[in-house]
């Protein structure tokens, strides 16, 4: 290795320019409110993107990491629901707020979707408040005044989570939508998705399709039919929670979210500690324990992986997707966690020879319903890539942390910091300047031997 290289091989002038570029994306795409998901296709926030987002601008600043949060949470509905987008005023996006109908059900003067997406928030907060304590003096002051603040919304955003998708003692969240789950059109929800029959709806022009031309990479017009077709369900008892399981056509015990419920439950837990206030941690501590649980349960003794649950078919989901590596998340069973581990580099996923990169792919690269170039069922997400890495550095695998973030900065190489990529060839696609695998970019290169 060359003095000029760095511990991952690069050359360092290289990744001074990925670092550069990440800023540049961030701040481009940054309407001074919120950082828009992406330039063009998404010029709003999303829930867990702003999440990832704000631990990205966390390495430049946490004072701005912080207000990304502060406006997502000022988006809270009185339920406790954190939307999955707040919209921006930038026109030209479909499905908009007049849509989903969501006036009158999401706060004053708050113009929202009407649900949510994967509790990632306090997992990254976490992380924030950590870099930010590290680093003392205003930022260490910053995190901890913001952490006292916003905790009781935080707490609110969980027990809504637990109540109203959670209460039914299985230790798994209930979705009423794929786009709650973060995995929109992945192979997972095919069965769910099948029997959802539209009736009668106003028509509708997409423009995800104008802006990503090449259609092989989004679901098809027959797909977003039935997305439609539940926000309109959903619209028609206006979003009440005590209603939708009587008439969703959509639901679907997600274990990939259940799982990063249970670690955000316990990362709750730990900033309530930090600031003293420990008159919750006992609950969020419970939850954190009945969903960890909750996972390991829906775990297929045959295949090694966590498993979807259809509730309206009574039918457990196995197929091979990433979601069936929930248990990294959050179990504390290492017997599981050493079985998930060797089918996660097995032949079926990150050691298949034919992978541009060792990373993980959405789906199995041996499953028969692999689509490579489309959204969810097939490409290498990045933002997935670096929580799942995160997820094993806290379990003290800084090896295997290593091998994904080396493996993830060569992928990243090509400059787009593109949505997804195709697993065999690397080539990027979806949506280009993708805020949060900007913001994923600069997390792993805030790593002290990263350049």
């Amino acid at each position: 290795m060359s003095a000029e290289a760095d511990a991952t091989g690069f050359p360092l002038r290289d990744l001074a320019d990925m670092r550069q570029r990440a800023r540049d994306v961030l701040a481009a795409n940054d309407l001074g409110t919120m950082v828009t998901a992406a330039p063009n296709l998404y010029p709003h926030m999303w829930s867990w993107d702003a999440a990832f987002v704000a631990t990205g601008l966390s390495t430049v600043s946490v004072a701005r990491a912080l207000q990304e949060l502060d406006y997502l949470l000022a988006a809270q509905w009185k339920s406790g629901m954190i939307p999955h987008i707040v919209f921006s005023d930038v026109p030209g996006y479909f499905p908009d707020v007049e849509r989903w109908g969501t006036r009158g059900a999401s706060p004053e003067g708050v113009q929202s979707s009407g649900i949510c997406q994967p509790p990632v928030h306090a997992t990254l907060l976490r992380r924030i408040v950590e870099r930010a304590t590290a680093a003392g003096g205003e930022d260490a002051r910053l995190a901890e005044e913001f952490t006292r603040r916003t905790l009781p919304q935080w707490i609110r955003w969980h027990a809504w989570l637990r109540t109203s998708r959670g209460g039914d003692g299985s230790g798994l969240l209930t979705i009423y939508h794929g786009w709650e789950s973060g995995m929109d059109n992945s192979p997972r929800f095919d069965g769910p998705y099948s029997r959802v029959h539209p009736g009668p709806m106003e028509p509708f022009v997409r423009t995800d399709t104008q802006k990503v031309t090449d259609r092989s990479q989004r679901p098809s017009d027959e797909e977003y039919s039935r997305y439609l077709w539940l926000v309109q369900q959903m619209a028609g008892v206006r979003f009440d929670d005590a209603r939708l399981p009587e008439v969703m056509d959509f639901q679907v015990k997600d274990v990939f979210m259940s799982a990063i419920f249970a670690a955000a439950n316990e990362d709750l837990a730990v900033l309530a500690e930090h600031i003293g206030l420990r008159g919750d941690v006992a609950r969020l501590r419970e939850w954190a324990e009945e969903f960890r649980e909750g996972v390991d349960a829906t775990v297929d003794d045959q295949t090694g992986l966590a498993r979807d649950r259809d509730v309206l078919a009574g039918e457990w989901i196995g197929l091979p997707t990433m979601a069936g590596f929930a248990p990294l998340i959050s179990t504390a069973d290492d017997s599981l966690l050493r079985r998930q581990l060797d089918i996660f580099e097995g032949p079926d996923w990150t050691g298949d020879p034919r992978l541009a990169f060792p990373l993980p792919a959405s789906t199995s690269t041996t499953y028969e319903g692999l689509k490579p170039r489309q959204y969810w069922r097939g490409p290498v997400w990045p933002v997935m890539n670096w929580f799942l890495a995160g997820c094993l550095r806290r379990r003290g695998d800084g090896e295997r942390y290593l091998r994904l973030r080396d493996a993830s900065l060569a992928q990243l190489m090509e400059g787009h910091f593109a949505e997804y990529y195709e697993p065999f060839t690397g080539e990027p696609l979806g949506s280009m300047d993708q805020s949060w695998t900007a913001a994923v970019a600069l997390e792993w290169l805030a790593d002290p031997d990263a350049g």
